[in-house]
Formats: C-alpha cells, structure tokens, sequence
C-alpha cells in the first residue's frame, strides 16, 4: 500500500503542478486581452475625437464657402457699378 499512495502523492502533486503552469498560462493571456481592451478604448476614443474635428472642419468649410460665394457676388455687383460709371463718363 505504500507504493500505491507514493504513486497517488505523485500524481497528485503532477495535477496540482500542471493546474499552476495552466492558471499562469491563463492568467497571462487574460493580462493580454486586458492591455489589449485598454488600447481598443483609447483607439475608440481617438476615433471619436477624429470625427468630431473631422465635423466641425466640414461646419468651418461650409462657411467659408458662403462667405467666399458671398464676396464674389459683392465683387460681380461692384463690377456692374465701375462699368455703368465708366459708360456714363463715355456719354458725357
């Protein structure tokens, strides 16, 4: 009988050594998937920041698009202005 408990000391020892090197294992892939949702969040939260300044450039270009359509068309009405003086200065 004594054998048989050296060979049941053994193998329980071998399973408790294999459980240890298993939960070192998984704890080590569960510290990966940790550092990998921490950069997923930042990335998320980059993209985020990215598509409102991406927004509010699109808002900013829109108005700039009115004021240059806006200047142009005070330009074009100054033009008609010029010329109809310089026809009435030709007249006279």
């Amino acid at each position: 009988m004594k054998y048989l408990d050296k060979v049941a000391i053994i193998a329980v020892l071998a399973v408790a050594v294999m459980g240890c090197a298993s939960t070192s294992e998984l704890e080590a892939v569960e510290g990966r998937v940790s550092a990998l949702e921490t950069k997923v969040e930042a990335v998320s939260a980059d993209s985020t920041a990215a598509k409102a300044a991406a927004a509010d450039a699109s808002v900013k270009a829109g108005q700039a698009t009115v004021a240059a359509n806006k200047a142009a068309d005070a330009i074009q009405s100054i033009n008609a202005k010029l010329d109809q003086l310089f026809a009435q200065s030709q007249y006279k």
